[in-house]
């Protein structure tokens, strides 16, 4: 028999009615409520030669800070070093201090595929900085000629070679070691994301390959060199101008060194396109980073050239190497904040994407983690 309700009886709260009303989606947003996309990341079993890969990358970068100190080169019984003032050793250990903040996480397991894209392309583009040492220390008296060297405009009439050259080369080598086994690595290790970096990697590929042969074209003049001199004739008062002998440029180099520029040159031409197209986001972060490092480092030794020298004045091609560089690491930076709209994720997901497995037969994993979460744990996040 149903209860009539009395006048007196409190009417119940419309809220009320309605609440219970709603089904309970257990804390889920309801349908068609877009919900902030989320770039999974999975990482497996790191394997031993990728961790192989990130000490060698470290002690590279230690072995390179250590040679800053050092005597270099010593010319016409003149010790040349690479710390002769605060600035200078401020942009010797740019590489270095590169190489030991990405080896040791790598080293440690963590973010596997970012330190092996760093150390792959870190790995072809000391290749040929290690072609071009290994000329300045031992061949470069056989056609002795007008160098910068540690910032001094010298004459590589007699050169013996210093601890701190040793050191770099040491550095040099180990740094194409880390590269190598990063290759090797690479394919053993899992790391995948749910491709949010797809849709931009054409543009990053099309931005770095032109950065890299602006660089590639400022490389092959000096980033220093001495500037032409007006002489004004005292009896007709005409201006002549006097052109000094300067440095060589880095194609004008026989032997090894001009074997390293092309390598360079290549290596710079090359790896803007592939460190866009690695996979997982991360790696392409490693890639471009890596690039932008080197691209960094040629331009401000440029510059410590410059200030360093009163005979040599920072040139065009220097200061586009250090822009380019710049711009380089602007794309690293983009690389590594983006993220994909709620629409793109959503498509995505209707696709069939699952980004909870590494797309492998087992699709077993050890570790799933939140990318943005790991990336903004990097320096600097």
């Amino acid at each position: 028999m149903a209860t009539r309700r009395t006048p007196d009886q409190p009417r119940r709260p419309a809220t009320a009615r309605a609440r219970r009303a709603t089904p309970t989606t257990g804390g889920r947003p309801p349908r068609g409520v877009d919900r902030p996309p989320v770039d999974r990341l999975v990482v497996g079993d790191v394997p031993l030669l990728a961790r192989a890969a990130g000490v060698v990358l470290a002690l590279a970068g230690l072995v390179g800070a250590v040679a800053v100190v050092p005597t270099y080169l010593v010319v016409d019984d003149v010790p040349l070093s690479l710390a002769t003032g605060p600035f200078d050793v401020l942009v010797a250990l740019v590489t270095p201090v590169a190489a030991l903040v990405v080896g040791a996480p790598t080293a440690a397991g963590r973010l596997p595929r970012l330190g092996l894209a760093y150390a792959g392309v870190a790995g072809g583009l000391a290749v040929g900085r290690l072609l071009i040492e290994l000329y300045q220390g031992t061949a470069s008296t056989t056609r002795p000629g007008v160098e910068v060297l540690a910032g001094d405009l010298v004459v590589t009439s007699t050169v013996s070679r210093g601890s701190g050259w040793v050191l770099g080369v040491v550095a040099l080598a180990l740094t194409v070691a880390a590269g190598v086994l990063a290759g090797l690595a690479w394919g053993r290790t899992v790391m995948e994301d749910a491709g949010s970096l797809d849709p931009l990697r054409p543009v990053l590929a099309g931005a770095a390959v032109l950065l890299g042969a602006l660089a590639a074209l400022c490389l092959a003049l000096p980033a220093a060199d001495v500037p032409d001199q007006l002489v004004t004739d005292p009896a007709t008062g005409l201006v002549t101008v006097v052109t000094t002998e300067g440095p060589r440029a880095l194609l004008e180099r026989p032997g090894a060194a001009l074997l390293g520029g092309l390598v360079l040159a290549g290596a710079l031409l090359l790896s803007g396109a592939v460190a866009a197209s690695l996979r997982p986001r991360l790696a392409a972060v490693g890639g471009l980073a890596a690039v932008a490092v080197a691209v960094v480092q040629a331009g401000l030794s440029g510059l410590r050239d410059a200030l360093h020298s009163p005979d040599l004045d920072w040139t065009v091609p220097g200061a586009g190497l250090l822009l380019t560089g710049l711009a380089l690491a602007g794309l690293a930076l983009v690389a590594w904040r983006w993220r994909p709209a709620p629409g793109r994720a959503r498509g995505r997901a209707a696709a069939g994407y699952d980004a909870t497995t590494d797309g492998t037969t087992d699709g077993t994993v050890d570790e799933t983690t939140d990318e943005g979460a790991d990336a903004d744990a990097l320096p600097g996040g």
